[in-house]
């Protein structure tokens, strides 16, 4: 099985605009342009196509969609880590956020749940698991085309990268990793697997 993520394209959040409801999120013309691109750039028409529940993924996803008639999709537990708690974020801008970002990231407590409405890190990496187990029960020679987030796919990558991590080690090193190795909108991440092991094929993160 080969699977594709591709981290969604430029939306109003990424463009700095504040937003209420942070799974409705539309693209900007940039990121419409991007999904173009996107669909463009496919070798292989794919065995099945896959989105979050979040509405930008589903934006990125609809040129490949357009292009791949009659391809089966599926919905897939890939949105983004919501760590801060909606009902005391929504609205604002990443900038007011920032300094409760990195209060968050230092905690370094997998368990740690910022309000009723957050995820805790435990819970996202389970999201991570549930996903790759989800895949797995399509047929073992299936092409996927997964249309994610930057921090999903950059949880993905530390996974596969050291296995052996906890969740607490995976989350101390998540956020420096993140900002050292960005993954941009649009960008790839190639996996496959191969007698149940998942590993990293390549990584076209720039985009």
């Amino acid at each position: 099985m080969k699977v594709v993520f591709v981290r969604h394209g430029e939306s109003t959040g990424n463009a700095g605009f504040a937003a209420s409801d942070h799974s409705a999120m539309a693209l900007t013309e940039v990121g419409r342009l991007q999904a173009e691109a996107v669909a463009a750039s496919w070798a292989s028409p794919p065995d099945l196509i896959a989105t979050s529940i979040y509405l930008r993924t589903q934006f990125t996803a609809q040129p490949t969609i357009d292009r791949f008639p009659g391809t089966p999709m599926t919905v897939l537990p890939m949105e983004e880590f919501t760590y801060l708690d909606p009902s005391r974020w929504n609205g604002t801008l990443r900038s007011e956020r920032l300094p409760h970002i990195e209060a968050f990231w230092k905690t370094a407590d997998p368990t740690y749940r910022d309000g009723p409405a957050a995820e805790s890190f435990e819970a996202f990496l389970g999201r991570i698991g549930l996903t790759l187990e989800t895949l797995l029960t399509y047929p073992v020679d299936s092409l996927v085309y997964a249309f994610g987030h930057g921090q999903f796919m950059q949880a993905v990558r530390l996974v596969l990268l050291h296995p052996e991590w906890t969740a607490q080690q995976t989350m101390e090193n998540f956020w420096s990793f993140n900002l050292c190795h960005p993954i941009a909108n649009t960008a790839k991440l190639e996996v496959v697997c191969s007698g149940g092991e998942w590993q990293i094929q390549s990584e076209e993160l720039a985009a």
